[in-house]
């Protein structure tokens, strides 16, 4: 299936983009994780597990447990602080 993934704040600056299509066979969004990890450097440096990462589908957060779908559109962003 293919997804669209977006990248925001440090990850994308260590990854150098935006945003990518990507032709996926996971079927979680952990399973994705763990593939975009798999393609090594900045990838498995951003998106490393131990680090924390959130995860958003379709515009809502999810856990690594949410399902993927054809068209979906991920994100991947490190948690956000405010005051």
């Amino acid at each position: 299936m293919k997804i669209s993934v977006r990248y925001f704040a440090s990850i994308r600056e260590a990854i150098g983009q935006g945003s990518e299509a990507v032709e996926t066979a996971a079927a979680t969004l952990g399973a994705l994780r763990d593939e975009l990890i798999a393609r090594g450097g900045a990838h498995a440096t951003s998106l490393a597990r131990g680090k924390a990462v959130r995860m958003a589908l379709n515009q809502t957060l999810s856990d690594e447990t949410a399902p993927l779908a054809d068209g979906a559109e991920v994100a991947f962003f490190p948690p956000v602080t405010g005051g």
